[in-house]
């Protein structure tokens, strides 16, 4: 059986409420949406799970797992949690999106997440 595929998602805010940015990473290369409005960092985690679907449509003849660092948003998307607030819409726009095939999606740490770095270059301490 092939390797399963992993697609890196990130998403934030600086400060939170503010300008959205996320990332998501796959075989390296790095898809980096900036100013993608006002929110908060959770809308920003659950729009960059949402890009990271719809990129993952690109390799749906191999199998492939989604890796975030946002435990919520993870949880409301594997259906193990109730997708409250604002996370509610998004959790519906994400169901529109993998129209009933939910990937696989799992946490990962924030030292692991390559779109969390990816981020995190564009920032510099």
């Amino acid at each position: 059986m092939p390797a399963r595929l992993k697609i890196y998602f990130d998403g934030g805010c600086r400060p939170t409420p503010g300008t959205m940015e996320l990332a998501v990473v796959v075989r390296g290369q790095e898809f980096v949406l900036r100013e993608q409005g006002y929110g908060t960092s959770t809308d920003a985690e659950w729009l960059a799970l949402i890009e990271a679907c719809k990129i993952s449509r690109c390799f749906e003849n191999q199998p492939f797992i989604i890796l975030g660092d946002c435990a919520p948003v993870i949880d409301q998307a594997n259906g193990k949690a109730k997708a409250r607030g604002s996370s509610q819409a998004h959790f519906e726009a994400f169901q529109r999106v993998v129209r009933g095939n939910r990937p696989r999606i799992r946490y990962v740490k924030r030292s692991q997440n390559l779109a969390g770095i990816a981020l995190q270059k564009l920032h510099p301490r």
